[in-house]
């Protein structure tokens, strides 16, 4: 009976992170902002709707969702070619021997260890203010994310099949194709929906530090104080986002209803890239972005009279800035994570209570971590708190999300028995659907931990203290000498945070395997796709 339970204490535990932060919040406070947050709030009622602002706030969104879009289908292209050429079985296949697909696996490493916005600053450098940096940026970190995806699921597919049609014969990619596409498509179009909203929001990020796009024009009505004007800007983003989340999802239930088929999967799949396609060369913003491709293969203007390399860059108090960034990212993650399911359990009896929290988690997803930390400055000092709140606040929409979809999956027998033996709601709640989900939902708050530690870089601004605010003010000065070995520490801290987790998770689903059978969630898709790797 302890082990059956073990993992519902695991998802409740993290919520005694919040007994410190309400502890030292009182001391944090200042006090002098709490009319511009109700202000903020109460402008939400009343958005800016002059026709010259609407017009700026579609434009913008334009060209928010262009480079999302581009980014995206670009970061495919990298991630499934790179995908299938480090997976060990397509290189024993066509080479004989696996050392290729192990060197390449360790070198997609590199790209993904370092947040899109660090991609895009230093592709700043390079390029000048060009909309294709934003692009590009967003399409490195993400191809590579893509890549290790397809490579561990390609390889958790039974190999038995492929290996019967390469001995009647056939040739390998026929093979690879008959045999293991089928398996593998499924999963690779649940992640690559997942990878189109991550995509929006990293779109909107990088438009906060400069590159254009509706994430621009919220910074600036922020800081002017034009609390209407960013309203408008969200409502708009909000509907967009919230139409983009349900059509995947409704994509996403339709390809995985038993009915379906490998050849309407794949006659659905190309007509929606066609249509992609059309709306990108046909959209009003691909005029706007005028990307010009030939720039990443022209000159590019590095500061050629600085040094890449100085011995005293290297002396940095790197315990104290290491020991700052883990700090963030343990506060944020365990607030994040354990947010919705204490939330529901708090609130079980009321029935208003999820459709708030999806209306909660919906602002939170919409508001990039640095606008929230600044808002957040309105009423705290400078520093930790507001950045750790920051980044909990937005990732704990994420996870919300997640955690509402799989309640929703999970069977309602066992509760609806519980409450009729005269269990009260919330235990009932807790061992019946929390029980069957909490396996999944840890394994995925891990690995949100580990882009939760990638993340800490984009709250530097708030002087939260760390080596995101080192490297934020080395790139602002372009100092690379001092860039160097702040994204090495940096690159290093990330990629063993992220194979400490792909362990946990692959410990966690081993120890307590989830149920199969009918669609499953989008997070037992995203909570297993590395499971055999470790």
């Amino acid at each position: 009976m302890q082990a059956k339970f073990a993992p519902v204490f695991g998802l409740l535990l993290p919520a005694l992170v919040f007994l410190p932060l309400l502890a030292f919040l009182p001391f944090e406070i200042h006090g002098c902002g709490w009319g511009l947050i109700s202000n903020f709030f109460g402008a939400a009622l009343r958005p800016s709707l002059t026709p010259s602002l609407l017009a700026s706030a579609c434009s913008g969104i334009a060209i928010t969702l262009a480079v999302a879009l581009w980014s995206w289908l670009l970061s495919l292209v990298i991630g499934i070619g790179a995908g299938l050429l480090s997976a060990p079985t397509v290189s024993e296949a066509f080479w004989g021997c696996r050392w290729p697909a192990d060197l390449l696996r360790r070198l997609l490493a590199l790209p993904r260890s370092l947040h899109e916005l660090l991609w895009g600053l230093i592709l700043l450098q390079g390029l000048g203010l060009q909309p294709v940096v934003a692009v590009v940026a967003i399409a490195i970190p993400y191809g590579a994310l893509v890549a290790r995806v397809v490579s561990d699921q390609l390889e958790s597919l039974p190999q038995a099949p492929f290996q019967a049609l390469r001995v009647a014969g056939a040739p390998s990619p026929a093979a690879l194709l008959t045999a293991l596409g089928p398996s593998l498509l499924p999963g690779v179009l649940s992640y690559g929906g997942y990878r189109l909203e991550c995509a929006l929001r990293s779109a909107t990020l990088l438009g906060v530090f400069g590159l254009g796009g509706v994430g621009a024009d919220l910074r600036l009505s922020l800081q002017s104080l034009q609390f209407h004007e960013a309203w408008t800007s969200l409502w708009a983003l909000a509907l967009v986002m919230f139409l983009l989340e349900q059509g995947i999802a409704l994509l996403r239930r339709r390809w995985w209803q038993p009915g379906a088929v490998v050849g309407q999967r794949g006659r659905e799949l190309l007509l929606l890239f066609v249509v992609l396609l059309l709306l990108l060369l046909l959209f009003p913003a691909a005029q706007l972005l005028d990307l010009q491709w030939q720039v990443l293969l022209g000159p590019w203007h590095w500061p050629m009279d600085q040094q890449i390399f100085q011995w005293q860059a290297w002396w940095l108090p790197w315990p104290q800035l290491v020991g700052s960034t883990l700090l963030l990212t343990v506060i944020a993650a365990l607030a994040a994570f354990a947010a919705a399911p204490l939330l529901l359990l708090l609130f079980s009896p009321w029935a208003l209570m999820q459709p708030l929290l999806r209306g909660l988690g919906l602002i939170a997803r919409l508001l990039p971590p640095p606008l929230t930390a600044l808002l957040l400055l309105f009423v705290l000092k400078p520093g930790l708190l507001p950045a750790a709140l920051a980044l909990a606040f937005h990732n704990a929409g994420i996870l919300g999300r997640l955690f509402l979809e799989g309640l929703e999956a999970q069977d309602p027998r066992p509760e609806q028995a519980l409450l009729a033996a005269g269990v009260s709601s919330r235990k009932a709640l807790l061992m019946a659907r929390f029980n069957g989900l909490a396996a999944g939902y840890l394994a995925y708050g891990a690995y949100r931990a580990d882009v939760i530690l990638r993340e800490t870089v984009v709250v530097g601004l708030v002087g939260a203290g760390g080596l995101g605010v080192v490297l934020l003010e080395a790139l602002s000065s372009f100092a690379w000498a001092d860039v160097l070995p702040v994204l090495v520490v940096y690159a290093l801290l990330t990629l063993i945070g992220e194979e400490l987790a792909t362990r946990y998770r692959s410990f966690l689903l081993h120890k307590h395997p989830q149920k199969e059978g009918g669609a499953p969630t989008r997070l037992q898709l995203l909570a297993k796709p590395m499971l055999e790797r470790a």
